[in-house]
């Protein structure tokens, strides 16, 4: 499509006449590459499950770690990515991303077909897989500029929350393509009994456990087309004045997601154990993780000519506080969304699908537990209810504000996350760990459909926060933050249940949930409050 040199969607008049028809053609474009950038960066969340039921020679903890170094990548990469839009362009920067998640996708077909791949390779294609993650902030930043304020709240949440599909379609549709040979390769012998949407597949089962990365070049490839044919560069001074070349924006965006990737290549060495990296100590992630962060910003700025430029003119919402107030806040919601939707699956596992039993006055967890839930069974259903309810939380956000529904679900959330440490010592303590899952599992859920509507609302408070230059960037930038949560939740999560402790993990969540209450009622809704429920 040709690029557009005028655009103003606060004139009702335009709005009607041309705005409407061209913000709906790119947010249902937009709204399927988004998703596939989720499936993407979140599979190893069932890919990791199915490796466990196959006996791929690895530990849970080593397990986890794929999840973590996905998340992290994804998250950094998401702070680049913030500032494509101006750089490079919409549409421009939504085919590019789309399509670099094809390598990702092709390399974990590859390796997933021998048991003798070293970790460190699933290690390297999970840091691929980071970015589906980063593409999260350019594509809310893309959206923002086609839609007037007072549909921001919808158009993000449909945008986020379709977008989001991305992680309940790939719980779904990876353990239905790994029961069939659509993509040749040898099957393998599942050792554990494992599950899709319907039931259980018991062991001795074969499996095509290496389409779960072979699925997604049947949805990137057309994407891919249908987006350089179907979307717009805005060209106004306000959003992507300078674009230049489609390939001289593909050669920016590329120098920045490689400034990206370094940042979290360095802090993973730092972090993750060895023969991969230098093992420093558990709570070590809690200084790398804003190093990484700073050293992606600052070696942002060190990019020469007009990229320096226009970072400098976007930098400037580090100078507004309600951007750190709100990258907090995000967190709670989309961080607490993503980082579950990462744990959820390899957490019912290992929590439920094992006996946890007494031998010798010493507690052990090694035996399989007979009467176990099937985690690729019910690990969809959270990020489903999440997702599907996101827009359903920017559309009453539009109508009574998005701090009050902020500080709703944000009860919610330290009520839930309570109760779901409750319930999951009580099952890592038991010879019958099922006794305890379904009020785990309910519970469970209610986190994920606050986490979503929180989603919704927040997007409500940055669209009214914050002017329309700043909006995107402001929206990228906090998206990047919270996606740290796809790192810390399973990595917490496997640090705890290495410690036997899972529930530890949801007990510091749920006081980061409190401060997060503090903080939306100081600003946004108490007597003080700097902006009157935006």
């Amino acid at each position: 499509m040709s690029d557009i040199q005028k655009w103003n969607v606060e004139d009702n008049a335009f709005w009607e006449s041309t705005g409407k028809k061209v913000a709906n053609r790119n947010l249902w474009i937009s709204i399927p590459s988004l998703l596939c950038g989720f499936a993407v960066w979140m599979y190893w969340g069932i890919i990791t499950v199915q490796m466990l039921n196959l006996g791929f020679p690895f530990s849970q903890a080593e397990l986890f770690t794929l999840s973590a170094i996905a998340g992290l990548t994804g998250a950094t990469l998401r702070i680049p990515s913030s500032f494509f839009i101006r750089l490079a362009g919409g549409r421009n920067t939504i085919v590019f991303t789309t399509a670099l998640l094809m390598i990702p996708a092709i390399g974990t077909g590859i390796a997933l077909q021998d048991k003798n791949t070293p970790l460190y390779v699933f290690q390297i294609l999970a840091f691929m897989s980071g970015f589906g993650g980063g593409n999260f902030a350019s594509s809310m930043s893309n959206i923002s500029f086609f839609f007037p304020k007072r549909m921001q709240g919808l158009a993000l949440g449909l945008n986020a929350g379709l977008g989001n599909f991305g992680v309940t379609t790939m719980q779904i549709l990876v353990p239905l393509a790994m029961t069939m040979g659509i993509f040749g390769g040898a099957p393998m012998i599942l050792e554990q009994s494992s599950g899709t949407l319907v039931g259980k597949i018991p062991a001795g089962s074969e499996t095509f456990i290496h389409n779960a990365g072979f699925i997604w070049l049947v949805f990137l490839i057309p994407l891919a087309v249908v987006g350089w044919f179907g979307m717009n560069n805005i060209r106004t001074d306000e959003v992507s004045p300078n674009v230049g070349s489609p390939m001289s924006a593909f050669i920016k965006i590329t120098g920045m997601l490689l400034i990206g990737f370094i940042a979290a290549a360095v802090g993973l060495y730092l972090i993750l154990p060895a023969p991969t990296g230098l093992g420093l100590p558990d709570w070590s992630k809690w200084l790398v993780l804003p190093a990484v962060i700073a050293a992606t910003v600052n070696m942002l700025k060190l990019l020469p000519g007009e990229i320096k430029t226009s970072l400098q003119r976007q930098y400037r919402i580090f100078e507004n506080k309600h951007t750190w107030v709100m990258s907090v806040i995000y967190t709670m919601t989309f961080g607490s969304f993503i980082g579950y939707s990462a744990a959820f699956a390899l957490a019912i596992k290992v929590v439920f699908g094992f006996q946890h039993v007494m031998v010798e006055g010493v507690m052990t967890h090694n035996t399989v537990n007979p009467n176990g839930p099937s985690a690729l069974m019910y690990a969809w259903m959270g990020p489903f209810i999440g997702a599907l309810i996101r827009p359903v939380g920017g559309w009453i956000s539009d109508r009574v504000g998005g701090a009050k529904v902020t500080q709703a679900i944000t009860i919610a959330m330290v009520a839930a996350a309570l109760g779901v440490a409750y319930f999951m010592k009580a099952a890592y303590g038991s010879a019958t760990p099922e006794e305890y899952f379904m009020p785990f599992f309910v519970l469970f859920l209610v986190l994920f459909a606050a986490s979503g509507i929180g989603n919704g609302s927040t997007f409500r408070t940055i669209a009214m926060v914050f002017p329309k230059e700043q909006a995107g960037p402001v929206l990228g930038w906090t998206s990047a933050v919270a996606a740290y949560g796809a790192f810390i939740i399973p990595k917490v999560f496997g640090e705890q249940i290495k410690a036997a402790t899972p529930e530890y993990a949801l007990y510091g969540f749920a006081i980061f949930y409190f401060i997060c209450l503090v903080l939306n009622w100081w600003y946004y809704l108490g007597p003080k409050a700097e902006v009157k429920n935006p």
